[in-house]
């Protein structure tokens, strides 16, 4: 069995998780320049032993689009046709942004690193994969 990863993908950058290896627990793992971030994931798949990955879908309240929900979709088909053997979802990811900071907060982490933007893109990705495995069984 492999693991899972989540991208909570943005235009600058991008916040990254990853599963243990039986696929129970969601950790923040890294936070890449979205320029890089199909090298990235070529990188780490093997690496890691990936097996799905989980793409972060943003929408409102009434569940419509953000001006980034069509960019996602587009991240979402080039997933699908440059990793075919994997399994490649979307996930909800609202409310991930609010809840990571609270996360910080909780955790302890100081007001200067919970400042750092790429820091909550990585709990927000956690968030995100760790709601895929509850909602799947893993």
């Amino acid at each position: 069995m492999g693991k899972a990863i989540a991208i909570d993908f943005g235009l600058k950058r991008s916040g990254i998780a990853i599963t243990d290896d039986l696929k129970l627990f969601a950790f923040p793992h890294e936070t890449v320049e979205s320029q890089g971030l199909m090298g990235y994931l070529e990188a780490i798949v093997p690496k890691e032993l990936v097996d799905t990955i989980v793409l972060g879908e943003p929408k409102r309240m009434d569940n419509s689009d953000t001006h980034i929900t069509e960019n996602v979709r587009l991240l979402y088909e080039a997933l699908v046709l440059k990793f075919a053997e994997l399994n490649v979802v979307l996930m909800d990811e609202r409310f991930t942004s609010k809840m990571a900071v609270q996360a910080m907060i909780a955790g302890g982490m100081k007001k200067k690193d919970r400042q750092v933007k790429g820091n909550i893109d990585k709990i927000s990705a956690a968030i995100v994969l760790q709601s895929y495995l509850s909602a799947n069984n893993h």
